[in-house]
């Protein structure tokens, strides 16, 4: 059995298909239309509920986190112990809720159609805000397309809605919602159950250890922005999932003197702080990963262990000479990661093994890192070209020169002869362009829709290049820069 709440509801389900989305959840069971497929991809955000998690701050109180989410690619497994909020849970007493009434006086609605989704990340925006911010709101707002084009009077909306923060009914309910979540939080192993489909929701990494080992078929389920897609775009079904969404000691960061660690369960957008903090060009490009939707839901863990050539943040992780531990039954061990990833959607896991946590090197001194994303849009899309450069320059001299890519190959990868040629030398211009040419004999990369093989080789190039006339002035530097 589950248990969540639905606004103030208390929902108790044991025997749904585990397959079911909270998008359909709410439409085909709970008579919750307000919530619209558009894409069913999460590409749309027409579908954005918010979804309230217990949390307790660094001087120990007790609030409500409020995070946008994408209900096409959330399974209902997912909720367990949290509060579920959708478009029809903003009514209070006949009155609109601020939000609401911000896109009315600002005319931010047209059609209509994504403007549930468009008022559910304004409902979290306001809950996360102080002030109105227009970078935050661009930010709450990229992941919600508006088919009329009307993004002006939205973004107005959002100005007005955060102006003042008005106290709600979620204000005045905090502590009732509190005890209630404390209430229901899980104390053992979580179920879902429909007969010939199950999900199972572990509280500890000994219990998912012991479950992944007794059902080694199952498919892990963090964020499950890659694994949804499964469901809804390609009609398959997934008999067995483990939820790891619960595990408390797979969502934790840690930092240490000479490392962080991060769990593998970790929502990237938590990732943010800790990793821009040492890394800003790593933080820049979480900012353009997806949307903030998926930022919410998808995993550090997950993008990882996906193995796709086109994940946003192996090559970075590479390039900083990152390691995974990998956990299966009570044994470990630590890998690097560009070990990690053998051929296309082929890793080193073992059966039954799985990602407990990511261990990054925290920065030094004399690296010079810098990461670049190219896309044909600047939010919310995927990387034609993802570039990380890691170079230690000492008296003038390339001491030590990591450099990785993802969207060149069948797997995220390090270019061995572009280093080969870096390695050793002079940091200058005649370097970085023998350098450029070795990029030929790393990668024949391929054509497809987003770029094609001669494209990808050339921007490859160009960006070695481009981070070599950064460093050497500075004053025009433009991190992560998207290129149409």
């Amino acid at each position: 059995m589950i248990q969540f709440l639905l606004n103030q509801e208390l929902r108790s389900e044991h025997a749904l298909d585990p397959n079911l989305t909270v998008l359909n959840y709410l439409r085909e069971h709970v008579g919750k239309p307000g919530t619209k497929e558009g894409c069913a991809s999460g590409d749309c955000g027409a579908c954005t509920v918010v979804v309230g998690e217990l949390q307790i701050d660094d001087a120990g109180r007790e609030h409500i986190r409020y995070r946008s989410l994408n209900s096409c690619l959330t399974f209902v497994s997912s909720l367990h112990g949290k509060q579920l909020i959708s478009v029809e849970d903003l009514k209070h007493k006949g009155e609109l809720h601020s939000v609401q009434k911000a896109m009315v006086e600002c005319h931010g609605s047209q059609c209509g159609f994504c403007t549930p989704g468009f008022v559910m990340s304004l409902f979290a925006l306001q809950k996360n805000s102080d002030a109105p911010d227009p970078a935050k709101a661009h930010e709450a707002l990229a992941g919600n397309l508006c088919r009329c084009t009307g993004y002006r009077p939205i973004l107005a909306a959002a100005e007005q809605s955060c102006c003042g923060k008005p106290a709600d009914q979620f204000d005045a309910r905090e502590a009732e919602t509190i005890a209630r979540l404390k209430a229901i939080a899980p104390t053992d192993i979580g179920e879902l159950n429909s007969g010939d489909k199950r999900c199972l929701v572990p509280l500890t990494v000994a219990d998912l250890a012991d479950l992944y080992d007794a059902y080694p078929q199952a498919r892990l389920l963090a964020g499950g922005t890659d694994l949804a897609l499964e469901v809804t775009q390609f009609h398959r079904t997934l008999p067995v999932m483990i939820y790891v969404g619960n595990v408390a000691e797979m969502k934790r960061i840690e930092t240490f003197e000479d490392r962080i660690e991060i769990g593998a369960a970790t929502a990237l957008s938590d990732c943010y702080e800790a990793l821009n903090a040492e890394y800003p060009d790593f933080g820049e490009l979480l900012h353009r990963f997806a949307s903030l939707q998926i930022r919410n839901q998808g995993t550090l863990g997950g993008n990882i262990g996906n193995a796709s050539p086109i994940g946003d943040s192996p090559p970075l992780l590479i390039a900083l000479g990152a390691q995974l531990v990998l956990c299966k039954g009570e044994t470990r061990r630590t890998l690097n990661l560009e070990d990690y990833f053998i051929d296309y959607k082929v890793t080193a896991r073992q059966e039954s093994e799985f990602i407990e946590k990511i261990i990054v090197p925290r920065a030094r001194a004399e690296q010079l890192f810098r990461a670049y994303k190219v896309s044909k849009r600047l939010d919310d899309d995927i990387s034609a070209v993802c570039a990380a450069f890691n170079l230690r320059v000492e008296n003038g001299v390339i001491s030590d020169a990591r450099v990785a890519f993802g969207g060149m190959a069948a797997i995220p990868k390090r270019a061995a002869h572009c280093e080969a040629v870096l390695n050793g030398a002079p940091f200058n211009n005649a370097v970085i362009e023998r350098a450029c040419a070795a990029l030929a004999e790393d990668f024949t990369p391929l054509s497809d829709f987003r770029a094609s093989k001669e494209y990808r080789l050339l921007s490859a190039q160009n960006l070695l290049r481009k981070y070599f006339i950064e460093l050497q002035t500075p004053h025009i530097e433009t991190r992560v820069t998207a290129y149409v």
